[in-house]
Formats: structure tokens, sequence, C-alpha cells
């Protein structure tokens, strides 16, 4: 415990560009480790990247196969032996379900009286990456296979994570194209008493889309951090919209708020994204009363409807640029291809289910390259 100890406070007091080289120096030093590597998912959740990225650097790595991968996917360590009898322990790097990346690390000998240590090492690692994020550019570097639009920067930028796990609830989200990603976009929020997301799709394409997304999801964060309900963020985002463009622009949102104790929802539907439930085996779309886009009228009043979600359901929110996707032979990806990509994931957790399902959407439009942004967010409710 002493060495985990001492490993803690070098992350925690190390420089934010230097934390590869602490925990590297640590291990070295306190567990004895031949050679330690960090690699971070990258934007578009298909391979692991090397931290730092240098000339000399390993390629990268599947998220997919192999060691590091299965650690990835499996978000638990996995231990490969390798020559000369040492090990080589790949440990997901993770903060509260948010699924960073791998630390490896190659030990002289067994390492089964360490993992637990080691694992904790790699948890508090991402913690640290996390706040160093807000000093350096060096990571979010790292998990660049190439370079983002301005809109998908300012998208990302926007994001709340990509996954989370508390014990109600497990959250996975995905946009693609990761690189070039402009209208659409997810938030969430939870106190101890209540879970809130929004997604939403903007019109428009690259950088106008974009800026009408971040006006209307920090007037909708201004209003719900301000503790106004569900239904009023609504209509003061609304304003804020049509108050920037006239009723010339607007955006189309599905806005949630669940109780932890109970799984009673508040809904909101203005606009196009949809909401397909799986339910003992069954998907169905869940329909609400549709309201208007925000933005689009001035001083548009919202009301909310009641959804009681139950433990076991899993919810999976998707864009127009799922929905409304068309295949070479003009069948659009409707609620029968989505709920058969629902039904295919079904035993994969929640952080995996929207890249799983935006790969059985490529294979349906029959090209890599969208025409428009693709969104899946996906809820697993475990209820208390």
């Amino acid at each position: 415990m002493k060495r985990f100890v001492i490993a803690e406070r070098a992350l925690r007091t190390a420089a934010p560009h230097e934390l590869v080289d602490a925990v590297r120096r640590v291990l070295v030093e306190q567990y004895t480790a031949d050679s330690v590597e960090l690699f971070l998912a990258d934007y578009g959740l298909t391979v692991l990247r090397t931290v730092p990225e240098q000339p000399h650097s390993g390629k990268p790595v599947s998220v997919h196969d192999g060691p590091a991968g299965r650690a990835f996917g499996a978000q638990e360590p996995f231990l490969e032996p390798v020559r000369g009898g040492r090990v080589r322990a790949h440990l997901p790097v993770t903060v509260r379900g948010e699924r960073l990346g791998v630390l490896t690390v190659t030990l002289p000998d067994r390492v089964d009286d360490v993992t637990a240590e080691l694992t904790e090492i790699a948890q508090v690692l991402g913690r640290e990456l996390i706040v160093a994020e807000r000093d350096t550019d060096l990571y979010v570097r790292a998990r660049r296979r190439e370079r983002l639009t301005l809109a998908a920067e300012m998208q990302w930028q926007l994001l709340p994570g990509r996954s989370r796990t508390r014990p109600e609830y497990e959250l996975g989200a995905q946009l693609e194209p990761a690189y070039g990603a402009f209208g659409d976009t997810y938030d969430w929020s939870a106190t101890a008493d209540q879970l809130t997301l929004y997604v939403a799709c903007g019109m428009g394409e690259g950088t106008e889309a974009s800026l009408l997304t971040n006006l209307a999801l920090n007037a909708l964060r201004n209003a719900r951090r301000a503790g106004i309900p569900l239904a009023d963020q609504a209509a003061l985002a609304d304003q804020a919209v049509h108050a920037q463009y006239g009723g010339r622009r607007h955006l189309s949102a599905l806005m949630l708020d669940v109780e932890l104790a109970t799984g009673r929802a508040q809904v909101v539907d203005a606009g196009s994204p949809q909401l397909l439930r799986l339910r003992k085996g069954t998907v169905e779309r869940v329909r609400f009363d549709a309201q208007l886009p925000l933005g689009m009228f001035e001083e548009t009043d919202y009301v909310a409807q009641e959804l009681q979600v139950e433990p076991g359901d899993r919810l999976v929110f998707v864009g127009d640029g799922v929905h409304a996707v068309v295949s070479p032979g003009g069948e659009a990806y409707g609620h029968g291809a989505l709920a058969r990509a629902i039904l295919s994931t079904r035993l994969l957790p929640a952080a995996e289910v929207p890249h799983a399902v935006l790969r059985e959407l490529t294979r349906h439009r029959g090209r890599r390259d969208p025409d428009d942004d693709a969104m899946v967010v996906c809820l697993d409710w475990h209820g208390r």
C-alpha cells in the first residue's frame, strides 16, 4: 500500500504534460516495471494511440482486438505472458465509466499480487488526465488520427464525455463522422436524485450548425443550472435561439429528466430525435406529442410528458442522421433496421452500443462517408 500512496502522490503532483513520465518513473522505481506505455482511444473509437506521440512510437492498436483492445472492451485487466517469463499487464484507464484508454505495464515476473494496485493507479492516472486537459493539448492531440474540422472541434469540446456509469444507470454515446461532426450533440448531468439528458440535432452544416448547437445547449445548461424545470428549460433555449436567428435556424431536441429513485421521467419532445426502448427482448419506438423545434417561433410554450423507466430497460436515442439514412436501394434505416441493430447489440455494455449501431448504419448506407451527422446515445437503466 505504501507503493500505491507514493504512486498516487507522484501523479497528483506532476505537471500536466508530464503525467506519462511520472507514471513511468514511479512504476519502474516502485514496481520494477520494464516498460510503461499509455494508449488513448481516438475520437472514432477505432484505435488506441500512444502518448506522447513521437516518431519512434509504436503503431496504434485496435480497440476491438488484441490484448490492449480486450482490456479496453471488457474494462478488466488483461495479463499477457511475454518472453523471458515476463508479464505485460494491460489496465483500463477509466474515470466514472468514461473509457479513456489503456495503461500497459511490462513486469519481470508474475503480477497477481499487484494487479489490483496497478489497476487503481491506472484509475488515478485517468482522473489526472481529465484535469490535465485544462492545461495542455498533449492528450487531446494524441487522440487524433487526423485533423478535426473546426465544427467538429467545437462539438467535441461541448460534450460531457462518451460514457458514464453510476449504480442506477450506464450511459454511452458517439458522434459520426468523428472528425467532421457539426450539428448533432448531446449532454447529460446528474445530481443525487436526478439524471438529465438532452439529445439535439441542429439544422445546417459546418460551423453554422455547430454555432447553433453551442448556443442552444449552453442556453439549456444555463436554465438547468438555475434549477428551472425541464419544460421551462426548453422555452428559455427556444427564446435564446430565436433571439439570435429570428426563426431562420432552429434545433430539434429530445429532453429527459429521470428520478433516480423511482424511474419516473419528464420528457420534452421538440423535434426529430427518436427514442427506442428495449424491454424484455422487444424493441419499440416510444412516441411523444411532437412539439416545435427550439427557435422556430418566438416564445413557444413547451409541455413535459410522463415516462416510466423500468429496471432492465435500454433506451436508445438516435438523431435524424440515423433514422432517416437511405440505403443505395432506397430503403430508409427506419424502425425495422434500428430494432435489429439494437437487438443484435443487446449483450454489449451501454458504452459500446452506439459505435456498434453506427457500424450497422454504415453497412446499410453502403458507403463510409455519411451525408449528415449520425448520433446514438444509449441509456441502460438499473434503478435503485
